[in-house]
């Protein structure tokens, strides 16, 4: 019989020149358990999307039971299915008054996709301005307000109307027009090199959305769900945005993503015209189950209480001259070093020795540390040992 990895060659469509390729058979915790019976620590969590780590018992419960219930039974928004309602209702009760209306989507690209079309349909107006050196998803419009012209360049043309702002820079902040129905960005910028906000950044955006009638879209897909410490990252930074995404850790491993915004904004989705934003799958109630689960274990625990100690842990074990930096927030940290090519030996060299981690988009110096929420001290001291080996040795 014909090899798994060579199948996977063979019919699986790639999306770069060399995948890891590693045959995973099992994964538990914080670890995942190729074909060989190796294990690997895992520092990357499904890049922020497994919040619990994996195979966690009420995740599975939660999807078992629901499975054993019933699985998809209509489009979305026309039934009223319990773990959908739950989800949207739990979540609004963990956010402030103005967030209280949740859209579900199959992933935060989809849902990205859909805060830029309730941007517009609130506004009336066409201009949307994002950020250089974005990243929101990879369908058309997302790509459109994502500032890498490198990777948009072969795709061209994409959506029109869009501008960019240099994230962080208030100088910008004027290209903030009563044209513009709304600016999104990270709340922390990802594929850029986790880059945090800075001097008020995003309550300065969001005044200046208010004083011309814009709408402040926050990407929180990779922020969310207790990765930095609160529930959502906008949550450190002094700013209720008019819509935020969510997605990724929101599933606790299972595709998810949503957009939450007012009641009153999401209402206009229904009438001219109707069905403004249609899904066949979003909200699948397995899904939205083990959203429910996961979401009520990140706020019902000590989860979020432990990021700020393990972040500092890390931060700690982490020092060595070839690590320029550490960025980042919580468990969402990058470590810096000088070239792109000595952080492709290192994340190389760490898997070779049973700890993985991952590149950021589109910073090449950049190695990825975004461990599950539930990761032991034991573990975060293991894979900086790991880390730090590593780096002797490249």
């Amino acid at each position: 019989m014909e090899s798994y990895k060579s199948l996977f060659f063979k019919h699986q469509a790639q999306t770069s020149q060399n995948p890891l390729a590693l045959e995973i058979v099992f994964a538990e915790g914080s670890y995942i358990v190729d074909k060989n019976g190796k294990k690997y620590l895992d520092f990357v969590a499904g890049v922020s999307a497994n919040t619990l780590g994996h195979n966690h018992p009420k995740v599975n419960e939660a999807v078992k039971n629901q499975v054993d219930k019933y699985m998809h039974v209509m489009v979305y928004g026309e039934f009223i299915q319990q773990p959908q309602v739950e989800l949207a209702s739990l979540l609004a009760k963990k956010l402030p008054d103005t967030l209280n209306c949740v859209y579900l989507t199959n992933s935060g690209t989809e849902a990205t996709e859909g805060s830029l079309k309730l941007a517009k349909r609130v506004t009336g107006r066409g201009e949307i301005i994002a950020a250089k050196w974005a990243y929101h998803g990879n369908t058309q419009g997302a790509m459109s307000v994502c500032g890498a012209e490198k990777q948009n360049s072969a795709f061209r043309p994409l959506i029109p109307g869009v501008r960019f702002i240099e994230y962080n820079n208030i100088d910008d902040l004027s290209k903030i027009t009563n044209k513009t129905a709304g600016v999104i960005l990270e709340t922390i910028q990802g594929g850029a090199g986790f880059i945090v906000p800075k001097d008020n950044y995003l309550a300065k955006v969001k005044a200046r959305c208010d004083e011309v009638g814009a709408l402040l879209i926050l990407d929180e897909i990779q922020t969310g769900v207790g990765r930095t410490g609160k529930l959502y990252g906008f949550q450190h930074y002094n700013v209720v945005p008019h819509i935020f995404v969510t997605g990724k850790g929101l599933g606790g491993g299972m595709p998810i993503g949503a957009f939450v915004s007012s009641y009153n904004f999401m209402n206009l989705l229904k009438n001219n015209p109707k069905l403004g934003h249609i899904t066949t799958f979003g909200g699948h109630p397995v899904i939205a189950a083990a959203g429910v689960a996961t979401l009520k274990e990140v706020c019902e625990t000590n989860l979020m209480e432990q990021v700020s100690y393990k972040e500092q842990l890390i931060r700690t074990l982490l020092v060595h001259p070839k690590i320029i930096e550490i960025r980042g927030a919580g468990l969402m940290l990058a470590a810096m070093v000088e070239s792109a090519e000595l952080a492709t030996k290192i994340i190389l060299k760490c898997l070779e020795n049973g700890l993985i981690l991952f590149w950021l988009l589109f910073d090449g110096t950049a190695i990825r540390i975004t461990p599950p929420l539930t990761i032991s001290e034991d573990e975060i001291r293991k894979g900086c040992y790991i880390l730090l080996q590593a780096l002797d040795e490249v």
